[in-house]
C-alpha cells in the first residue's frame, strides 16, 4: 500500500500553505472545518490554509522570491514530491491525482499526551469531491495488500505500519493508527473540537490574514498528561487570577511580503494581563546592542510576587508573613524597593566571547530610591560576610563583586539618576546609565524598522540581525561551521527581530516579527 506517499503528501500540503502558492484546488472549494474531525478534547491542533489566496497569496509569492530567490515555490514543492515518489517506483501526478479535489484549510489534531510524547495523531486534508478523493486512496493502494475495515460508514485501510487511512466526512484523514482514525470519525458524527467554546473563543482572537494557526489547550495537556498542579504553585496561580486548567495559548503565523509574523494570544496571564510600554527605556540602550528587551511594570508586578512569597513563606526556612518583617530587620524594605522600581531592561552587546557583555537596567521613581536601594543591598551583601565587595565612586554609585567564579570581571551593581544597572564589568554599567551621551538603540535604523513593523504594538524586545550572526558565528566551532554556512545565505537575509507585548480584554498578546532584507 501507497500510504507513505500520502502522508507525505499531507506533510508536503502543510508546507505548500506555509511558504508557496499558487497550486490551488479544484473551484468547488471546501469550507468545512477541519477542527470538525478532531476529537474534543485535542490538546493541540493546527490549522493550514492549503489554497492561499489574494494578499495571502502575493505576500507568500514575494516573500519566498525575496528571502530564497525562488520564482514558484509551490511548483518546485510539488516536482520534489513528484520525484521523490518516482525514485521510489511509484507513478504520482499532483496536478491530475490531488489539486483537483484538494479544498481550503488542512487540520492537524494531537490526540493523546503521556507528559512527555505525544500520541494519536489524524491529517485532515480537505476534500471538495470526496469521491475523487476516494479514487486516489485506492489508486495508491494498488499494488499492495493492505487490510481494508469500515466505522460508522467510513472505509478504511490499515497499511503495516497501522497507518490508517480514509474519508471522513469531507476529508481525507490520516491517522497514526485506528484508533485515532476512529476516534475523528467519531468526532465528525458528534461533538467535535469545534463544538468547544475554549477553542472557538482561542481562535476567534486569531487575525484574519493568517495563513497556519496553533492551539494549545494547556489544561488538556495537565489532564492527559495525569499530572496535577503542585498545591503550592497552585495557591500562587490562584493568587494571580490563573487557573492553568482552563488555559489556552493560541500562535498564528502571518506572511508579509518581507517579514514573517507570528501573532500569541492566551488567557493564562490570569484576571489582569500585563500592560503598559517600555519602549522608551529599551530605546535609550547602548545602540550597538545585538539583542535588547523590555518589561513594564515590573516593579508592580514584583510587588505582587513578594506579597504573595511573604503570605506562603520559604518551606523550611520562613514561616508565612515573616518574609517581610525578616528583611526590613536586616535594613531592607522589600515593599518600598517593588513600589519604587518601574520598568526594565536589559541589553546584549560584543560579537565575541571575550567582548560579550550587558546589563540589566531599573527605572526607579526618584535618583534618591535609586541610590537608597543599592546602598542598602551593599550593606546587606557586607554584613553577611559576602566576599569580594568594594564601594564604587564618581557619577555612579554602588559596589562591585569581584569572585574567582565571575572570572575576570567583577559584577556590578550601581545608580545614577533614576536608574540602577546590574552588569558584568564597569563599561556595561557606565553605558547603562548614560542614555543619550552615546549612540542608542532609538536611533538605530533596524530598531526604527522593527518598531514600525509591530505598529501600535509598544516594542519590548530586537535582536539585530548580522550582528546576531556575526556573534554566533565565532561561538560557534570550526567543525561545526560547515551547518551554519548552510543556512548563511538565508541568515544573512535577516535584518532583525522585533518583540511586542500587550493585552487585548482578558489575553495576554504578543507578537514576534523577523524581518528580511532584499
Amino acid at each position: 500500500m501507497k500510504v507513505r506517499l500520502v502522508l507525505i503528501l499531507a506533510v508536503a500540503t502543510a508546507a505548500i500553505a506555509l511558504i508557496a502558492a499558487g497550486c490551488g484546488g479544484g473551484d468547488d472549494s471546501s469550507g468545512s472545518d477541519p477542527a470538525a474531525v478532531a476529537p474534543p478534547k485535542s490538546p493541540v491542533f493546527i490549522d493550514v490554509s492549503v489554497r492561499p489566496e489574494g494578499t495571502l497569496q502575493s505576500n507568500i509569492e514575494a516573500l519566498a522570491k525575496n528571502v530564497a530567490g525562488i520564482d514558484n515555490l509551490g511548483e518546485l514543492i510539488v516536482s520534489e514530491i513528484e520525484d521523490s515518489a518516482l525514485s521510489s517506483g511509484e507513478d504520482f501526478d499532483y496536478a491530475k491525482e490531488v489539486e483537483p479535489w484538494l479544498g481550503e484549510k488542512a487540520g492537524i489534531s494531537l490526540q493523546e499526551y503521556d507528559g512527555n510524547d505525544f500520541a494519536g495523531y489524524a491529517v485532515a486534508i480537505p476534500s471538495t469531491d470526496t469521491g475523487a478523493t476516494q479514487d486516489f486512496i485506492d489508486k495508491q493502494s494498488a499494488d499492495e495488500v493492505a487490510e481494508e475495515g469500515s466505522y460508522e460508514g467510513s472505509d478504511f485501510k490499515v497499511e503495516e505500519d497501522d497507518t490508517t487511512i480514509g474519508v471522513v466526512g469531507d476529508f481525507l484523514v490520516i491517522a497514526e493508527d485506528e484508533k485515532s482514525f476512529k476516534a475523528a470519525v467519531d468526532a465528525g458524527d458528534g461533538e467535535s473540537l469545534a463544538d468547544v467554546d475554549a477553542y472557538n473563543s482561542a481562535v476567534g482572537a486569531a487575525p484574519s490574514e493568517s495563513l497556519a494557526n496553533v492551539f494549545v489547550d494547556i489544561g488538556g495537556l495537565i489532564e492527559e498528561s495525569g499530572g496535577t498542579v503542585d498545591p503550592e504553585a497552585q495557591q500562587f496561580l490562584e493568587s494571580a487570577g490563573i487557573e492553568p486548567k482552563e488555559a489556552t495559548a493560541l500562535a498564528s503565523v502571518v506572511p508579509g511580503s518581507d517579514q514573517i509574523e507570528i501573532d500569541f494570544s492566551t488567557n493564562a496571564a490570569g484576571d489582569n494581563p500585563p500592560t503598559g510600554d517600555a519602549s522608551q527605556l529599551l530605546g535609550s540602550l547602548p545602540g550597538g546592542s545585538f539583542a535588547a528587551f523590555s518589561s513594564a511594570e515590573f516593579g508592580e508586578r514584583l510587588g505582587e510576587a513578594i506579597d504573595r512569597l511573604d503570605e506562603v513563606g520559604i518551606p523550611g526556612e520562613i514561616q508565612p508573613n515573616e518574609l517581610k518583617d525578616v528583611m526590613k530587620a536586616a535594613g531592607i524594605d522589600l515593599e518600598k524597593i517593588g513600589g519604587s522600581i518601574g520598568d526594565v531592561a536589559l541589553f546584549a552587546q560584543g560579537n565575541t566571547e571575550q567582548n560579550l557583555t550587558g546589563a540589566v537596567v531599573l527605572e526607579t521613581t526618584s535618583s534618591k530610591e535609586a541610590t537608597n536601594t543599592v546602598s542598602n543591598i551593599g550593606l546587606l551583601l557586607r554584613a553577611t560576610g559576602t566576599p569580594g565587595v568594594t564601594a564604587i565612586s564618581g557619577k555612579a554609585t554602588g559596589f562591585s563583586i569581584r569572585s574567582p567564579e565571575l572570572g575576570d570581571q567583577p559584577l556590578v551593581v550601581a545608580a545614577q539618576g533614576e536608574k540602577i544597572a546590574i552588569s558584568y564589568g564597569l563599561a556595561a554599567s557606565a553605558q547603562a546609565l548614560s542614555a543619550g551621551t552615546s549612540a542608542t538603540l532609538a536611533e538605530n535604523p533596524a530598531f526604527k524598522a522593527a518598531g514600525e513593523a509591530l505598529g501600535d504594538v509598544p516594542i519590548s524586545g530586537f535582536v539585530a540581525g548580522p550582528a546576531a550572526l556575526a556573534l554566533i558565528e565565532n561561538l560557534i566551532p570550526a567543525e561545526d561551521l560547515a551547518e551554519l554556512e548552510e543556512a548563511k545565505p538565508f541568515l544573512d537575509k535577516v535584518g532583525y527581530a522585533a518583540i511586542g507585548a500587550g493585552s487585548s480584554g482578558d489575553l495576554a498578546t504578543a507578537k514576534l516579527i523577523v524581518g528580511f532584507t532584499e
